[in-house]
């Protein structure tokens, strides 16, 4: 029955969730729903944390720096293949059923990855970790936004996409044990993959409890569960608030649909909304260039150019995890205040200028590895804000039925371009051993992430506390039919 109309109902859902007070409820879905990028921090800082490590004869893989940058590329082919895979699925089959099986696959590619012997597993092992991570986004990010009320969906989508950089921190002061003298050279780097999976299953365990989205359920014909969850949620927000809730506002007239035809979903974004796609293009491929690139080998520039130890490496990577972090928690506030379009594009630009007193102490070795770090610190504490900014857009730009597959799309071909190219970029600079090679890598990466910052000041959209429905109209609402009136 692919795109067949059931019937035309007339719902106020969306408009009883936006106005709801903040509760358990809320608190519930951000710890099963984003916990996702607490993993994904572990994962793509486990791999720079114990780069070093793994580059020594004796770790069991002995790779070289290549080889890393080749296995943080497979984890990001991984993620992408992954995202448009289960991208679609989750706008076929609901956001739940996506974000429980995606992370089943997370979790036994991560236990394999702990059970690497050979270079080509590792990479393959890194590849399906990557492909569940990439599903998660799709069906973690439109959940997310179809939940959480407008008025503050700016600054729990940054905090949610933040949490990535608690789990690097974790991650990394963790393999500052595993690396230590305690653990066989050959073990502790694998258990740091260990340590993820175990995370990985309490999550499981919580996010059994987050409930299908309301928003999906009623245009798929199923609005009497939708309506139930709804009324169960408003039950327990009032119990908890001890108040009425207000009444809600508009209500929409949706022509239901089993599914969304792939040619509409490509019409809507590449026709429909032409601008919104390059604005998505652009500060995907900057954010993805600039992180996956440095992120993936910064323990080998450690460790290459600084002579820094494989044990002290993890130290520093969590010196660089905390101010990413402190980022989008200090900064995602003014996104729902000052607005999306001023402060996404202070977040690119602003981290594009920053990376060019970074190359200069890169290059002339000023004040060694403690310099270096806090200029790294410093810039991505900006560009950690635009990139969870990045995520941010991209789902709520779109119309309802296509957002899981939209985040998949831009994910996918902005990481594609902009995180495979980065990490094997750098990876071969390292490789020759030059600082000037490595200098000129930082530069290319500025100016993509300035592309970036320039997209967003040309076709940047003001949707700070706006409903979804009014930023992107739904494909199935019966007035249009067409997903509103585009760019």
């Amino acid at each position: 029955m692919t795109g067949s109309t059931y019937r035309t109902i007339s719902t106020n859902i969306p408009a009883r969730l936006d106005r709801l007070p903040w509760s358990r409820f809320h608190r519930r879905v951000l710890i099963g729903l984003g916990t996702v990028w607490i993993l994904d921090g572990l994962e793509v800082t486990m791999v720079g944390s114990v780069a070093a490590r793994l580059t020594e004869k004796d770790s069991g893989l002995g790779l070289s720096a290549g080889q890393i940058g080749i296995a943080a590329a497979a984890y990001i082919v991984g993620a992408c293949v992954g995202a448009l895979f289960f991208g679609q699925l989750t706008d076929r089959f609901g956001r739940k059923k996506l974000f429980l099986i995606t992370l089943g696959v997370y979790i036994l590619a991560t236990v394999a990855t702990a059970f690497a012997f050979a270079p080509w597993y590792f990479y393959l092992a890194r590849f399906f970790t990557g492909s569940g991570i990439g599903g998660e986004y799709a069906a973690i990010n439109s959940a997310i936004d179809e939940l959480i009320p407008a008025r503050l969906r700016g600054r729990i989508d940054l905090l949610i996409n933040g949490t990535y950089w608690f789990g690097a921190a974790a991650g990394s002061a963790l393999v500052i044990l595993l690396l230590s003298a305690v653990f066989p050279t050959d073990i502790g780097w694998r258990l740091a993959f260990g340590i993820g999976a175990v995370l990985g299953l309490v999550i499981l365990v919580v996010r059994r409890h987050v409930p299908e989205s309301p928003r999906w359920l009623f245009i798929h014909g199923r609005e009497e569960e939708a309506e139930r969850i709804v009324t169960d949620i408003e039950s327990e927000v009032s119990q908890e608030t001890g108040r009425e809730l207000d009444e809600p506002g508009e209500t929409l007239e949706i022509r239901q649909r089993r599914s969304i035809p792939f040619r509409e979903i490509a019409r809507t974004a590449l026709s429909l909304y032409p601008r919104r796609a390059v604005l998505g293009l652009a500060l995907f491929i900057g954010q993805a260039f600039i992180y996956n690139g440095i992120t993936f080998n910064l323990g080998t520039l450690f460790s290459s150019f600084f002579g820094t130890s494989s044990g002290t490496v993890p130290l520093f990577l969590v010196i660089y995890a905390v101010g990413n972090f402190l980022g989008p928690v200090l900064l995602g506030r003014l996104f729902d205040t000052i607005g999306r379009k001023p402060m996404i594009t202070i977040a690119y630009l602003g981290s594009a200028v920053l990376t060019l007193p970074l190359t200069w102490i890169f290059f002339k070795q000023w004040g060694g590895e403690a310099a270096f770090i806090v200029a790294v610190s410093l810039t991505f504490f900006l560009a950690s804000s635009g990139a969870s900014a990045a995520y941010l857009t991209v789902s709520e730009i779109f119309p309802m039925e296509t957002r899981a597959l939209a985040i998949a799309f831009f994910y996918a071909v902005g990481t594609g371009l902009g995180g495979i190219i980065g990490p094997l970029m750098f990876g071969s600079l390292i490789g020759t051993g030059e600082r000037g090679p490595v200098a000129i890598g930082f530069l290319i990466s500025a100016g993509v992430m300035a592309l970036g910052g320039i997209a967003e000041l040309l076709f940047g959209v003001k949707a700070e506390q706006e409903s979804l429905e009014d930023i992107a109209q739904p494909l199935s609402v019966e007035a249009t039919g067409s997903g509103g009136s585009g760019d």
